[in-house]
């Protein structure tokens, strides 16, 4: 028998959805999730489909980070049309779990909206500078990924 330090490091398998494109890699994984946080910290995101979904129709810009272990896999199908018909940019990534914790919520979260600015006030310029700057670099590469897929 392996100690529990050994079953902790072993991660289960995830049961990704057969339309998870473009799944984004470790190294975009982890910059998509920083920026999340980041946005989350600023009040520049949206959370769950219902409020995703209202702000792409409202004509609402930004980044869209769509779980990619979301089972039934029917709850989220119409969100990357909405993006695409919108011209907004979205990737997958692995686990809504780590985008929940992303996000500073402990509910799983099935996709979020990142927003070019918050929805209310200001923010102060330093950090606004920084959220820009996260958010081209991962906008650019997301749209790397989806040249290439396709």
């Amino acid at each position: 028998m392996g100690s529990d330090t050994e079953t902790e490091k072993k991660k289960t398998p995830l049961a990704l959805a057969p339309i998870a494109k473009p799944l984004a890699g470790k190294k975009l994984c982890k910059r998509t999730l920083k920026l999340v946080r980041r946005a989350s910290e600023a009040k520049c995101l949206k959370r769950g489909v219902k409020e995703v979904v209202k702000s792409i129709r409202r004509g609402n810009k930004g980044l869209c980070v769509i779980a990619g272990n979301i089972s039934p896999i029917d709850v989220i199908t119409h969100v990357p049309i909405l993006c695409e018909d919108a011209n907004i940019p979205y990737i997958y990534v692995p686990s809504k779990e780590d985008l929940a914790t992303a996000g500073t919520t402990k509910r799983p979260t099935c996709c979020v909206l990142v927003l070019t600015k918050p929805a209310k006030g200001e923010l102060s310029e330093e950090v606004k500078e920084k959220l820009k700057s996260d958010y081209d670099q991962v906008v650019t590469e997301v749209a790397e990924a989806t040249s290439a897929m396709f």
